[in-house]
């Protein structure tokens, strides 16, 4: 186990109907004017933006609308945000809806508490934030896990670059989690939102440290939870139980537990944000599905055993220690199984994606050069291309 340094101040308050204190719990921390941050859609039809204004308007709690919030938030939504935040003196910003509308709300705190930097550069890590307004969240979407995070991603429309970076301004104040807010979301963001979870935290169960045995057995633990729960909501949507275990495990998946002690690099991620950044059409859950087990299949060989205690610990797969590979197969195919069996894709050709721009994507996931991704198997341009290549043509036989 590597040396860690572990804090995770964010808030939950959890359960039914406890979205009608946010007025209440924003007052407590002394806060007096809200950004109200959201997509648009479901928040408005449901009801919920109402009942959360009325929240605010009972305290006395002053606020300012800003919806429109895209399934891959955009830079142009922030930078109006940023203004907005700065005109009406915004002192905290209240992100309601799922780990889009977070992470936008996220970067519209970065600018506007920085006003001076360009926000973009940010997310190109040509420099870090030197101060922040605060971010308050009300989940509608089990998926990202941004309400726990110190994570936000972000896309450029102009240029088609989807980045994302770490930082401690971006850990949420505090989080509403009411897992009812979640029952009239789709089949497929559904699906879209156990293949997230999920994936968080196989890419740190794949990294590649050795010896993390707590480690393993909480990532273990949490997949096996959510295999269960993703199956039955994907059957009974108004589940109370699977809708509850979806969210806490989002939460839990992306807040750093699942990866302590460990070395990894979220190559899968990686390879997907160039797919959605430029096909905005393309969700990030769908987009993870579909690269998955071709990614998996391409690295399982420089370390099959531990694809084999995958296998053999959350799928319930027969191992045989002098000859890993079998099961290390069969746990990335039941994976993939369930992908599908959720109504997620499970190749690029699916999604309806260009071969000819595989080189292009290959390309800007190496930051057009300067960069490899570390894992269990090192990726380069080449790489990246030929697991593209496998994702386009999986599933056909």
């Amino acid at each position: 186990m590597k040396d860690f340094d572990v804090r995770i101040p964010t808030r939950i308050i959890f359960g039914k109907g406890k979205e009608r204190e946010v007025g209440r719990l924003i007052k407590e921390y002394g806060y007096q004017k809200v950004l109200l941050h959201y997509g648009g859609g479901s928040a408005v039809r449901s009801g919920l933006l109402d009942q959360v204004k009325l929240s605010l308007e009972e305290v006395g709690i002053s606020y300012v609308e800003l919806g429109g919030v895209q399934a891959n938030p955009t830079l142009s939504l922030v930078r109006e945000g940023i203004r907005s935040c700065l005109a009406e003196k915004a002192d905290l910003i209240l992100a309601v809806g799922g780990g889009s509308v977070i992470d936008s709300a996220k970067a519209i705190g970065d600018g506007a508490g920085d006003p001076q930097a360009d926000v973009w550069d940010f997310f190109l890590q040509k420099a870090s934030p030197k101060a922040h307004i605060p971010v308050a969240v009300i989940l509608t979407l089990s998926a990202s896990g941004s309400e726990m995070s110190q994570s936000a991603v972000l896309t450029n429309e102009e240029t088609g670059l989807k980045r994302g970076f770490n930082s401690p301004t971006h850990q949420p104040l505090f989080s509403i989690c009411n897992p009812e807010l979640t029952y009239s979301v789709s089949r497929f963001q559904t699906g879209c939102g156990t293949v997230d979870i999920m994936m968080h935290t196989l890419e740190r169960y794949f990294g590649w440290t050795k010896d993390s045995a707590v480690t393993d057995r909480l990532a273990e633990g949490l997949l096996r939870a959510v295999i269960e729960a993703g199956q039955v909501a994907d059957k009974k949507p108004r589940d109370y139980e699977a809708r509850a275990t979806l969210m806490w495990a989002g939460s839990l998946s992306h807040n750093g537990l699942t990866g302590i002690g460990r070395d990894f690099f979220m190559q899968v991620h990686q390879l997907e944000h160039e797919l959605s950044g430029m096909y905005p059409r393309i969700a990030h859950g769908a987009g993870l599905s579909a690269l998955f087990a071709s990614w998996a299949r391409f690295v399982c060989p420089s370390w099959p055993e531990r694809f084999a205690q995958y296998a053999s610990r959350v799928w319930d797969a027969a191992a045989d220690p002098a000859d890993p590979m079998p099961a290390a197969l069969e746990g990335i195919r039941r994976t993939e199984a369930l992908f599908k069996s959720l109504g997620m894709p499970i190749s690029l050709k699916e999604l309806d994606v260009d071969p000819e721009r595989f080189e292009e994507m290959a390309i800007k996931c190496t930051n057009f050069g300067a960069r490899t991704l570390k894992g269990i198997r090192e990726l380069k341009k080449a790489e990246m291309i030929q697991i593209y290549e496998m994702a386009y043509e999986a599933g056909q036989s």
